[in-house]
């Protein structure tokens, strides 16, 4: 079955140009796509109008307002189809993204007991006023999420789990206290950008403590990409769709790689 989805999967890519990529809906090529808003207009035909007119600015050929509802307080919310006309050269695509053998749980802990063998210490939060901590029990809590077991359950691995709203000054206190071997922060509030600034905030605080350099530092959330994180002086970034085993995996192998055993 695994064999046969594999080559009915290559056949369906052979018939695709991929240096001019469109959106698929019904057909292929056919570049229908669905964008949903909110407009501040009370509803009626004429907000309908209003969605589709700027969607028609958007790009979008032939635009559709399939559904629109009252949201209340002269809000109208829209689903639009439309027909994209632009395409994308698939082959020329490069993404910065971490560069690691993602292990499952049973993998990492034989890695941890072939080249580390001492407990490894993670230290994680949601920081600043991110009350949010959905995100760090995931990766860190027993129960892990979606059929991924968190780091607690990891052999080897000691998981602090600080919870949320941490001001990253105590988060760096307990990090030194226990010997944390990394640090990992969750951020998932991002309005006016307030998670680059506190994510920005605890790399200054390490650099000023000396303390950078001593630590793998990960950051994670919807919004968290690991080429914003590289830039913003993190060793990784893990965004949606990240487990327990993409960090632990990260944190293991570069651990070795930099003899931190």
């Amino acid at each position: 079955m695994a064999q046969k989805k594999k080559e009915e999967k290559m056949v369906a890519t052979s018939k695709v140009d991929l240096t001019q990529v469109k959106p698929y809906g019904d057909s292929l090529n056919d570049g229908m796509v669905e964008t949903a808003f909110t407009l501040p207009v009370p509803h009626g035909e004429e907000a309908n109008e209003a969605a589709r007119i700027l969607t028609k600015k958007m790009g979008l050929m032939e635009p559709n307002v399939v559904y629109s509802k009252d949201m209340g307080s002269g809000y109208t919310f829209f689903v639009v189809y439309g027909k994209c006309v632009h395409t994308v050269d698939f082959t020329n695509i490069k993404v910065t993204k971490v560069e690691v053998d993602v292990m499952s749980r049973e993998e990492c802990g034989a890695y941890w007991e072939k080249n580390i063998g001492r407990p490894v210490v993670i230290v994680g939060a949601s920081t600043g006023t991110d009350a949010h901590t959905v995100g760090i029990d995931a990766i860190m809590n027993m129960k892990g999420f979606h059929g991924h077991f968190g780091l607690e359950r990891y052999k080897g691995i000691e998981a602090i789990n600080m919870g949320s709203q941490v001001p990253n000054e105590q988060l760096i206190e307990k990090a030194v206290s226990v010997k944390a071997d990394a640090i990992l922060v969750s951020q998932t509030v991002t309005q006016k950008d307030v998670h680059i600034t506190n994510l920005t905030n605890l790399i200054e605080l390490l650099e000023a403590e000396g303390l950078r350099d001593k630590m793998i530092v990960i950051a994670g959330g919807p919004r968290i990409s690991h080429e914003l994180a590289q830039e913003l002086g993190y060793d990784a970034g893990f965004g949606p769709n990240s487990y327990a085993e993409d960090t632990a995996s990260f944190v293991l192998t570069e651990m070795v790689k930099r003899k931190m055993v």
